[in-house]
């Protein structure tokens, strides 16, 4: 991964599940999470999106917007959401654009086939717009306390 803690966040326009455009430099001045996830209602995505759910407060007691992002389109995102009760943003990102910029659009294997995929990392940016943390190895029963503590 190429980008570190303290790198600027790489800036980025997309639309989230309702099609409203979201743009990461319209929330300087606030702390973002950018948790990329490889796909909608999969068991280690969801178990991952409903820990996020579960500790939601805590995320907004700090101040924290949270966005996931993956390839999924804004209809896929909607379901999501709806099935899970999600209370955060899913972001669209069907090019992989932006999980490119973010270093996190790369060639995985699973049971020895090999793929280009989405590397499950997320990103805590801070007020002005720099990489605060990093989580490369993210634990989706606990990433909430990943991200918080």
């Amino acid at each position: 991964m190429s980008l570190k803690i303290g790198d600027k966040a790489p800036d980025f326009v997309t639309i989230d599940q309702n099609n409203r455009e979201v743009k990461l430099s319209d929330y300087q001045g606030q702390k973002v999470l950018l948790y990329f996830y490889p796909k909608d209602n999969t068991p280690t995505c969801t178990t991952q999106a409903c820990n996020i759910r579960d500790n939601f407060d805590a995320f907004k007691s700090k101040g924290i917007q949270v966005f996931g992002i993956s390839v999924n389109g804004a209809k896929s995102h909607q379901n999501f959401i709806k099935k899970f009760d999600l209370p955060f943003d899913l972001l669209v990102d069907i090019d992989h654009e932006i999980q490119e910029k973010y270093g996190v659009w790369a060639e995985k294997t699973t049971f020895g086939k090999t793929y280009m995929g989405t590397l499950r990392t997320s990103f805590l940016i801070d007020e002005n717009g720099h990489i605060e943390k990093i989580i490369d190895k993210v634990k989706s029963k606990e990433h909430s306390d990943q991200v918080l503590n």
